[in-house]
């Protein structure tokens, strides 16, 4: 088999993976970014990203080309599909989106090349090679192993996290033979300072990315049931966790909600690899189980606090974590939904999140001008800059005289307010 030396590069799917993937890959290859939704790539052209990956000037001046139109990315010789791998309404893999992205790359193969077809979304071992590869074959009529072949390289984008972006973090690469996997390292390796990692299998590399995430699902989930446990001996967490740091060896995780399109649906796909081998993944979805009931208990908690009366109630955030506007899985809904199924009145604030996509998403109507009123209770539910920033007085306006503020990030925990206030905290 024989790579082109400057290959031409697709990249499917531009979302918080595929557009800062994709624009790293234009400085050095001739690469097109193609998404169906015609409204992303319009703004994309017009400079904006509704992620907040990428800035308007580095979207104006990359030589990325942009298209929602399959016709315009034939023929390439690197496919890479980064398209989203949810979980349905039973926590089970829905491998739809990989799928849907697997037959339009089918269509776009051309048997004059030896084309590699790279998956970056999560997924459990053997999807790369057993799923997306058998569908390539019968849609296109193609022979893997000679026609095309096929690769894996680990998403490993942190949204909102300037320091640990695509172009310094190692990138796992695997190809299915090893001039694949030589191939795939020289093209990720120049668009990273951090190098590549050559996995030895695709089965590896996509085992490694579900274990990540679902490492974290569970060391988080340990952390916030120290949280409740700590909660009824009137001990917070934060404090604990302050003087548990100074052990060289601590892992240093922080309670609270568990959602985004990572570690709160990663543990499902491994779960659901578990339970087709034959074996009970009690760890991993115990983990899950106690995440996923935290909004609730914070709900019922502040609830009890406000004495179970109807109240006025001011939630602070609503995206899936901080200084990002992705609400998408916001694990926020379930505190807001917990307080409107116990009586309360719920307002809700977010600086960031998109009003059309939380109506649409959720059936919550965000209010712009909520900080100007005061409520029996405020809960700040997302670390944003902007109530992280909030002076003692700013916070003190939100709130009746005998309010309570529920402080569920804890950055507000050195701020001296009031005494008649009621501090609720993890």
């Amino acid at each position: 088999m024989r790579f082109e030396e400057n290959p031409r590069i697709v990249v499917i799917g531009l979302g918080y993976v595929g557009l800062p993937l994709a624009v790293a890959l234009a400085d050095h290859f001739d690469t097109v970014g193609i998404d169906i939704d015609e409204g992303r790539i319009a703004e994309l052209q017009q400079g904006q990203d509704r992620t907040r990956e990428l800035s308007r000037e580095r979207l104006q001046e990359t030589p990325l080309k942009l298209t929602s139109r399959a016709d315009e990315a034939r023929g390439a010789d690197v496919y890479i599909v980064t398209v989203p791998t949810p979980v349905d309404a039973d926590n089970n893999p829905d491998l739809d989106p990989v799928r849907s992205a697997t037959h339009s790359v089918a269509a776009m193969l051309d048997p004059s090349r030896s084309s590699i077809v790279v998956y970056e979304s999560t997924v459990y071992p053997g999807v790369t090679e057993d799923i997306c590869g058998e569908i390539l074959e019968a849609q296109s009529g193609l022979r893997r192993g000679e026609n095309f072949f096929l690769g894996y390289s680990p998403e490993r984008i942190n949204p909102g996290d300037r320091e640990h972006t695509v172009d310094r973090i190692v990138k796992v690469v695997a190809g299915e033979n090893d001039a694949v996997t030589n191939e795939l390292a020289r093209i990720y390796s120049s668009v990273t300072s951090a190098g590549v990692f050559r996995a030895s299998s695709i089965r590896a590399a996509e085992a490694a990315k579900v274990i990540e995430n679902a490492q974290r699902d569970i060391n988080i989930a340990f952390i916030n049931e120290v949280a409740r446990i700590f909660h009824k001996t009137g001990i917070s967490v934060w404090d604990v966790l302050e003087a548990a740091g100074t052990k060289w060896n601590f892992l240093k995780f922080q309670p609270g909600l568990v959602g985004g399109h990572c570690i709160g649906v990663d543990p499902y796909y491994l779960s659901h690899l578990a339970k087709n081998v034959g074996h009970d993944p009690q760890v991993i979805l115990a983990g899950r189980k106690m995440n996923d009931g935290m909004g609730d208990w914070v709900a019922d908690e502040i609830d009890r606090t406000l004495g179970s009366k109807p109240s006025e109630v001011l939630v602070l955030g609503i995206t899936f974590k901080e200084n990002v506007p992705d609400v998408r899985n916001s694990k926020v809904i379930d505190i807001i939904r917990g307080l409107r199924n116990r009586g309360h009145q719920v307002t809700v604030h977010d600086p960031l999140a998109y009003p059309a996509e939380t109506a649409h998403e959720y059936q919550v109507d965000l209010n712009a001008d909520a900080l100007d009123h005061r409520y029996d209770a405020v809960i700040c539910a997302v670390a944003h800059d902007l109530y992280s920033q909030m002076t003692p007085e700013q916070i003190e306006q939100l709130v009746t005289e005998t309010g309570v503020i529920a402080d569920l990030k804890g950055i507000w925990r050195k701020k001296t307010l009031s005494a008649p206030l009621s501090r609720w905290t993890l």
